[in-house]
């Protein structure tokens, strides 16, 4: 069974950078898509952008040119670099692995922007 975990979540200070990562157990790593949400206190759930089997990606228009998605496959770990964050962007960022067998997510990882 395909387990999910997030890390590197921080407190960072706005117009700073942080980077969480995700990686997922299981040999097929290189062929999931990794997806990234995002729950902030009060609010719906966001999707923040995918990472393709092939590296391409997309990404809400909210952090569109602040953020950026790369997989390691050797290391089973997709990586959320976040740029230039703001305090808006504080919330639990989860990651979800997806290919042949369902979808599954992680617990999340806590983003903290001090203004």
């Amino acid at each position: 069974q395909v387990q999910v975990v997030e890390s590197g979540g921080g407190l960072v200070q706005a117009g700073g950078s942080l980077r969480v990562s995700c990686s997922a157990s299981g040999s097929t790593f290189s062929t999931y898509t990794i997806g990234w949400h995002r729950q902030a206190p009060g609010k719906q759930r966001e999707w923040v952008g995918i990472i393709r089997s092939d590296g391409t990606t997309n990404y809400a228009d909210s952090v569109k040119g602040r953020f950026g998605m790369s997989r390691d496959n050797a290391k089973n770990t997709v990586y959320l670099q976040m740029n230039n964050l703001k305090p808006e962007d504080t919330a639990v960022y989860l990651c979800y692995a997806t290919g042949g067998f369902g979808v599954v997510w992680g617990q999340g990882t806590q983003v903290t922007v001090s203004s």
